[in-house]
């Protein structure tokens, strides 16, 4: 995707973890090898400008609730979300996917930090549950399943829920949402059955709520 858009620089957002530098170099590690250079946000001296010259944003994965804090925490929200909407692709991977949806509030992680509310990027009208484990009929454990999870947050909300097991991609481009990768996902909607989804295939369900402005996330 980023190399077909001309591509070749990403701004690497690493605040879901505790330890940035280390986090960051992984990162570039796994990018240069795709052929990419990759720029940590934590070594710019101005990051909201650092995203207003962005070719592309990856947000990575870690605790959610630290990572939409420090976002919030160095006025970064509203510079990703005028970027995303002037069409630069933002990926998402884990925590980094969950806050750009309307909030945080189907993540699985431990508050370990407050962040000022609860109220996410909104780069899409929907909200994602990564790692989405499907229930095992021989497990002893006694907590809710990741379904249930899902089901009580639509007692509440009405906002879709894409259940993404590991290694599916949603890609969002305008007023589409293909859902791609090696997996499949659960599509969670108020009222209705669940659907199952497999790659390659569109998920209208997603875009009921308002159009997404998106370019990818995962």
């Amino acid at each position: 995707m980023l190399a077909d858009e001309g591509v070749r620089t990403v701004l690497f957002v690493p605040y879901a973890l505790h330890d940035r530098a280390a986090y960051a170099l992984r990162a570039r590690d796994r990018f240069q090898a795709l052929g990419f250079l990759l720029q940590s946000i934590d070594d710019e001296p101005d990051p909201p400008s650092a995203v207003g010259r962005a070719e592309a944003v990856f947000v990575g994965g870690g605790n959610t609730f630290r990572l939409l804090s420090w976002l919030q925490r160095m006025n970064l929200v509203e510079p990703i979300r005028r970027r995303v909407a002037d069409g630069m692709p933002y990926i998402g991977s884990s925590a980094g996917s969950i806050v750009a949806c309307p909030t945080l509030k189907t993540t699985k992680d431990m508050p370990i930090v407050e962040p000022d509310s609860f109220d996410a990027l909104g780069l899409v009208p929907f909200q994602i549950s990564p790692h989405y484990l499907d229930p095992d009929p021989h497990s002893t454990h006694m907590g809710e399943t990741q379904e249930e999870r899902i089901l009580q947050f639509l007692e509440e909300n009405e906002t879709p829920v894409a259940g993404l097991r590991e290694g599916a991609t949603l890609r969002v481009e305008r007023d589409s949402i293909f859902l791609r990768g090696l997996a499949g996902a659960r599509i969670f909607c108020r009222g209705e059955e669940p659907i199952e989804m497999l790659p390659v295939a569109p998920v209208e369900k997603l875009l009921a709520q308002s159009r997404p402005r998106i370019g990818g996330t995962r």
